[in-house]
């Protein structure tokens, strides 16, 4: 078990302060481990722990990096997530990992529930006739809004004259208008139905069953998919010919059109997946292989639905890419064609070019993508990869605004502690960029970069073109996760200040962490937009804390820089489709078909205490994009509360597997409230205060 690591008030501090050494329970317990216990080997159980990320040299340990230090000459087996290639290189290149990666959890359509499955009930029927059922159309307009789905599905109509979507309200608008509102909801609906999530939890070495294998195929092929008796029949484990002569009855009966005459190329494929996921049990062998001494085999990591069977069996030493190549040709176009939706999208709403658009650069969706996020970065600026004859990207280069077809939008590039370590060469790249572009011999009204740029030099600020912001060289997070997780804030100008202070370091060719918190500001207080994207399924927007500590900490000082709203746009990377979503859209979704969602639930509730846990995390995260982004719809925290505190059995089952986990459920939604994020009555608060109490009485052993 590694030790805590931090200070009373600030569990996480130590790991983030370059300039603080592990305090001595934690050097101590590495040190028994060498020399008293005398260890032949160091298993880390998981990703994300700590002390690869212990102050040091933050390319290469030296003797005075503490990891170095700690772990000695220990050989480190570390089981890391296979989906997670970008932080996995952190733990080869300060912990001397040698990883084995594990599979993700199977996959699970949301679906629908309770009074979302009655209203689309509703809807369907009163489509069918909607004269003769004109009785349904308050029933369905009040189930709209008992379910919180006017925030979801804007009331457009209504909205353009500044009427609120209400059961009197509605009547003030056409039959037709309201007709129309209703299939935008229903459409909605079915988004959510089919939406993807994570099942429940990995358990290490185990292979999936049928029901499993179905789940991680169904979710791989997508539209690709065979006829379900035919996948039934993959998964059952039957042999090739089998599954061909049952596909071939098939073709040859009902399902004789164009989509099974598609689906027949990818029964192979299909195959191929089942017997990769099969050797699953590699993660336990490889393991032993390791604490043996033995040779673990390498693999890219990466994600399923969007890299395919390349990052299969699980159990091998993962390798991210060559960083050279980025972005690939592929992300590049994707990249541009989300930019222009980018652009395209505030442009409309606001008659304007977005002057700066803050782009988050993560380690973990450049390396999954092979750089979707740098060719939003290019289309925004207007440049393009130049390669060398080996193919290795040599420049960026500005293309003509002609060939643009806008403005040069500004760019506040807010790298991650892994992209600022892992992709040096990119960095220089980008900040090479940024100074042509600074300096290019073009108005200001179409190089927003050449405006801001002649603003910060006329107030004698050094190297204005600095466009690259990170954390402290060596340092890691912004630390606005950590105060939320503390309860350590009172307002959101605390957790915009923090989010500044840890993010106002330049990185670039000559800047290797210098602060230049002018320049920053200047940034912020043009930013008119966010984008970010969202490369699993896994881990969305609601599941960890890093999302809102650093995109929302983000958004915040730049609201309080600018005095407006900035708007955060998302794209989900393991999917097809580019289209940016907002913020507050993205959680709704999230929460109906993650938290909300008692498939999910249950899922995770069946986990024991690592399910419990997760539900755990999720309500922090809730009350951080409360904090952040000012999320505050009552419905989210009304359910939450049923799901998992007023439900007795449920209650009981997460308090039995994990006390702790349970008494933060139960004490975010207290918080919740008394932060001003959730408006409930006396007896539901009074309840859950009971609730907190008996678990807090549990946790101390206080009995009556």
């Amino acid at each position: 078990m590694q030790p805590p690591l931090g200070i009373a008030g600030d569990p996480m501090r130590l790991m983030f302060e370059k300039d603080l050494t592990p305090h001595p329970q934690y050097a101590a317990y590495y040190k028994w481990l060498q020399n008293d216990y005398q260890a032949d080997a160091i298993v880390h159980f998981g990703m994300h722990g700590t002390v690869e990320w212990l102050p040091g040299s933050p390319l290469g340990n030296t003797g005075y990096s503490w990891s170095d230090i700690l772990l000695g000459n220990l050989p480190n087996l570390y089981i890391y997530a296979a989906n997670n290639p970008s932080e996995s290189l952190l733990a080869k290149r300060r912990g001397y990992g040698t990883l084995i990666s594990h599979n993700v959890p199977p996959y699970g359509r949301a679906g629908l529930y309770k009074e979302l499955i009655s209203l689309r009930e509703l809807i369907a029927e009163y489509r069918e006739d909607t004269e003769k059922n004109t009785a349904l159309r308050d029933i369905i307009t009040q189930k709209i809004i008992d379910a919180g789905l006017e925030r979801d599905c804007k009331f457009t109509e209504g909205e353009k004259q500044g009427i609120s979507f209400t059961v009197e309200n509605s009547k003030l608008f056409s039959k037709q208008v309201i007709n129309n509102y209703f299939v935008e909801v229903y459409e909605y609906l079915q988004i959510l139905e089919q939406r993807l999530f994570s099942s429940g939890l990995h358990i290490l070495g185990k292979k999936p069953d049928a029901e499993n294998l179905y789940a991680y195929l169904e979710a791989y092929l997508a539209e690709y998919c065979p006829p379900e008796p035919v996948l039934q029949a993959i998964c059952q484990g039957s042999d090739r010919e089998t599954i061909l002569s049952i596909y071939h009855g098939y073709m040859g009966q009902q399902y004789a059109n164009s989509k099974y005459h598609i689906a027949s190329d990818h029964i192979e494929k299909a195959i191929v997946v089942r017997d990769l996921l099969l050797q699953t049990t590699d993660e336990m062998t490889n393991l032993l292989r390791g604490l043996n001494g033995e040779y673990i085999p390498p693999a890219p990591g990466g994600d399923l639905l969007r890299d395919g069977a390349g990052v299969l069996p699980t159990g091998r030493n993962i390798h991210a890419l060559d960083p050279y190549r980025m972005p690939s040709p592929g992300a590049y176009e994707r990249g541009r064609e989300i930019a222009k939706k980018i652009i395209s999208e505030h442009l409309a709403e606001n008659d304007s070019y977005p002057e700066t658009v803050a782009v988050m650069l993560w380690g973990l969706d450049a390396i999954k993508t092979k750089g979707e996020s740098l060719g939003i970065l290019l289309e925004l600026v207007g440049a393009e990869p130049i390669k060398e004859g080996t193919g290795r990207i040599v420049r960026y280069e500005l293309m003509s605004l002609d060939k643009l077809g806008h403005p040069r939008i500004d760019v506040l590039a807010n790298l991650s502690g892994i992209f600022r370590d892992t992709f040096v060469n990119i960095i220089e790249l980008l900040d090479d960029l940024f100074q042509r572009a600074a300096e290019a011999e073009e108005t200001p009204e179409n190089n927003f970069i050449h405006k801001h740029y002649l603003a910060l030099k006329e107030q004698g600020i050094d190297n204005a073109s600095a466009r690259l912001f990170s954390n402290p060289a060596g340092d890691f997070g912004s630390l606005v996760n950590d105060q939320v997780v503390d309860s350590n804030w009172e307002s959101g100008d605390e957790l915009a200040n923090t989010w500044t202070k840890r993010n106002s370091f330049s990185y670039g060719r000559k800047d290797k962490g210098q602060a230049r918190p002018e320049v920053l500001q200047q940034l912020l207080k043009t930013s008119d937009r966010i984008v970010q994207e969202i490369d699993s399924v896994e881990y969305g927007l609601t599941d960890i804390q890093e999302y809102y500590g650093n995109t929302g900490g983000l958004k915040l000082a730049a609201e309080k820089s600018s005095g407006k709203e900035v708007e955060a746009s998302f794209v989900e990377s393991f999917s097809k489709d580019t289209t940016p979503r907002k913020l507050k859209d993205l959680l709704r979704m999230e929460y109906r078909t993650k938290l909300l969602n008692p498939k999910w639930a249950e899922a995770m509730a069946d986990q024991g205490s690592g399910g419990a846990y997760e539900i755990s995390q999720r309500m922090t995260a809730l009350i951080g994009w409360g904090g952040t982004a000012n999320f505050q719809d009552d419905w989210v925290y009304d359910q939450a509360a049923d799901t998992y505190m007023l439900d007795a059995e449920m209650a009981k089952k997460l308090q039995d597997a994990n006390p702790e986990a349970f008494r933060n459920i139960v004490g975010r939604a207290i918080e919740a409230h008394g932060r001003g994020f959730w408006d409930t009555d006396d007896e539901k608060l009074e309840k859950l205060r009971e609730l907190y109490q008996s678990a807090e009485d549990e946790l101390e052993g206080v009995t009556l």
